[in-house]
This record gives structure tokens, sequence and C-alpha cells, in this order.
């Protein structure tokens, strides 16, 4: 019988430490065949994203974005993930799309912290007050629970529905200076020019770059790839994909072996030292959409 897994119901036993254990479990297993599919009439798109993993099944991420429902008071993105088997194709479940994307976003960059980050880290900067940056301050407090969080936002905008969710948050009005200070800064913006400057990094400091995923798009500039060891989730889907590496590749600023290792090769997923700074860049792919998904599966039986 195929599983239905709405939003609060599908989330109430998951864990985020133990998601970022299941992708690293995940990439034990052979590498993802990935596609995308965009379909269009005007404003509005279907994006149908799949993977296929041998041992883990197939995955079909489906999502309709409508621009124009906001005017309407609707959610503009809608969707939802059919999880199958790899065996024999059975659909063994309908995820909640929203649950698959926040779980599998802010998971994505909680391994890579595990992993980057300073187990002392204790100033965590959250860059972008949106539901990606409250999902980040969720998942890194479960990590670094002794971690003072600060938000900074380009306006006013979504910080209120921020600080009702964590009354702790600092707000910070000084980027410049909120970036020195971190020992990790988590940037999720829609950024198409660098915020975040090289020369405001430090040494120690893990960035995680979570905003940039179109080819135009980038969050830190060129000086901070330059002077930062470069690590992402996947190579295939954001070297020649996403504007943060691409741009100053093709401006020859950095090339492409300047990436350490990717969630393939996990055993050179490390910082060198205490005083290396490590950039992380969060592609996503579909691939992590079917490791979430098998995960929250696995949560729902386990407690139904």
């Amino acid at each position: 019988m195929t599983a239905m897994i709405p939003f609060k119901e599908g989330e109430a036993n998951l864990d985020w430490l133990a998601l970022t254990d299941a992708l690293a479990a995940g990439h034990t297993h052979p590498k993802a065949e990935i596609a995308d599919v965009f379909l269009y009439e005007g404003d509005n798109t279907l994006l149908n994203r799949s993977a296929w993993i041998a041992g883990m099944g197939l995955a079909v991420k489906c999502a309709t974005i409508f621009p124009g429902n906001k005017a309407q008071g609707k959610p503009a993105i809608g969707g939802a993930v059919n999880l199958f088997s790899g065996t024999d194709g059975t659909l063994e479940a309908i995820l909640d799309f929203h649950l698959v994307t926040k779980w599998k976003t802010a998971g994505d960059s909680l391994l890579a912290a595990r992993r980057l980050a300073r187990p002392d880290s204790r100033n965590i900067l959250i860059v972008g007050a949106g539901t990606v940056g409250r999902s980040l301050r969720e998942a890194y407090g479960v990590a670094f629970p002794d971690a003072r969080f600060t938000l900074w936002n380009r306006s006013n905008n979504g910080i209120q529905a921020f600080r009702d969710a964590f009354p702790d948050i600092g707000i910070v009005e000084d980027l410049e200076s909120a970036v020195k200070d971190a020992d990790i800064v988590a940037s999720a913006t829609m950024s198409t020019e660098p915020l975040i400057k090289g020369d405001w990094l430090q040494p120690g400091q893990h960035i995680d770059l979570i905003g940039a995923y179109r080819p135009d798009m980038r969050e830190v500039d060129d000086i901070a790839l330059q002077k930062s060891k470069l690590f992402v989730d996947s190579k295939d889907t954001t070297i020649g994909h996403i504007g943060e590496l691409k741009i100053p590749i093709a401006n020859g600023v950095i090339n492409e072996n300047d990436v350490i290792a990717d969630y393939y090769a996990l055993d050179a997923f490390k910082r060198g030292n205490d005083n290396d700074i490590t950039v992380f860049k969060n592609g996503g792919g579909a691939h992590l959409d079917l490791m979430t998904s098998r995960y929250i599966l696995a949560a729902w039986k386990n407690y139904r």
C-alpha cells in the first residue's frame, strides 16, 4: 500500500543528525542517475526532478511554480515527491513537497557543517530571513546546541516571522561585522551579486552557501573562493550549473580542481587544520531528494 506522508505528521519523528547520517550512507551506493525536465506556460512552470540510485530506488519530485498565486493569497509553489521501489517499480510513498525540500536542503548543509566546521563553533550567522533560513536555524541548533545565533536580512521582511519561531535570535544590521565575528556563516539569499566579501573572512570559519541556484547567482566574491578550501555536495550539479562556481571558473579565478571533494568522496570531506576557511556549496539535486525521502519513509514506518 502506498504511504501518503503529509508535512506535519511526516516530520513529527524526524531527527536532523539521523538525516545527515542517512545522507552519508546514501553516498556509499553507486552514483545516482539524475535528470530534470521543465515545462512552461507563460510565467508558470512545471519542474520534474528525477533520480535513480541502485539499492535505493527512484524518486520523481514534481513542483509547480505559479508566481501569480501570491496576489490571490495562495502558495506559489506546490508539488509532491513520488518514491518508487528499485526492485519492481512499485509506488511506495507520496511525500509532501515542502517536507522533503525543507529536510533535504538544511540536512545537506548540516552534513557538510558536521564535517567541515570546527566542533567548538559558538557563533552562527544566518544570512537571509526566509523559510530556508529558519530551517537552517533549526538544523544547526541540533548539531551546535551551545551556539549563539544571529540573523542578517537585507530588509525587515521575514524578520518577525523568524523571531516568532526563534525568539532568541539576535538581529544584526552590519553584515561585515557579523561575518567577521561568526564561526559559521550560513547564507540563503536570492542574490545575483556577491553579498559576502572574502576580505571579511577569518581563519577557522565555515561558510555554507545555499541560496544561489541559477547560473547568474552568487553569494560570495572571488576573494572568498580563492582564500578558502572548497567543497560541494555534488560536482555534477554545481560546477557547470551554478554561478557561485561557474562564473569564477569561466573567468579563470579558480578551476574545477580547486573543488576538493563532493559527498561521493566523503573521506576527503574534512578541514586540514583549525585555521582553514572552508566553503561549502549546497546545490541540492534530485539524488538528495531521493535519499531524504527514503529516510522520511523509514521514520514514518517505524512510528506507525
